[in-house]
Formats: C-alpha cells, sequence, structure tokens
C-alpha cells in the first residue's frame, strides 16, 4: 500500500529548492540590513557637530530664557547653536544660564 505518485528523489528535489528559495530570501534580508547600515554610517560621518553652546528661546519664540553647554540634556526643542561670544554676551544681559550643565562655570562667568 505504498504507492507514492512521486518518488523519493522528486520530494529531495523539492525540498532542495524550498531552500534554497529560504537562503536567497535570507540573502536578500542581508543586503537590505547591510544597506540599511551603510547609510546609518554615512548620515553620523556627515552629521554637522554638535554646537558648543546653546541659547532656549521662550514660548514666543523671542526671549532667550536659558544659556545651555551643547549637548544639556536639559535643552528643549526650541534650542539654537550660538557662538561663544554670544553665550557670553548673553549671560552677561541677564539670560538665566542653566542649573543642569553649568555654563557660567564653563564660560568663567559667575554671579
Amino acid at each position: 500500500m505504498n504507492d507514492y505518485s512521486t518518488s523519493r528523489l522528486d520530494m529531495l528535489r523539492f525540498a532542495r529548492r524550498i531552500a534554497v528559495q529560504q537562503v536567497e530570501q535570507i540573502d536578500r534580508w542581508i543586503a537590505t540590513e547591510e544597506r540599511r547600515e551603510a547609510e546609518r554610517r554615512r548620515g553620523e560621518q556627515t552629521r554637522p557637530p554638535a554646537p558648543d553652546w546653546l541659547i532656549e528661546m521662550g514660548l514666543g519664540g523671542r526671549d532667550p530664557v536659558y544659556v545651555h553647554v551643547g549637548g544639556c540634556h536639559m535643552a528643549g526643542k526650541r534650542s539654537r547653536g550660538v557662538e561663544r561670544d554670544q553665550a557670553l554676551c548673553g549671560l552677561t544681559e541677564g539670560v538665566a544660564a542653566c542649573p543642569h550643565c553649568r555654563p557660567d562655570t564653563e564660560l568663567g562667568v559667575l554671579d
């Protein structure tokens, strides 16, 4: 009663085709991931350097609220990069220094 319509050899060839298709799919996934990784590295390399000093603007966008050291974790979305002399000018004109990163200490300006 073991009358198979396909031979064992045909079944093995079919299994091999399936395995080859799976390996090809994995190769495509690897190639896609390698492209993504290369794009991420290119993006990191072309990213402009972080500013050394930031000025955070208030809700209206007109008045500065805080001066930050570049990379301060408390700098909000309304922060923009400025030069050292602009940060110094802000501090001397009464803009508050961030209490977390202490740009007044970094710039040598203390009350």
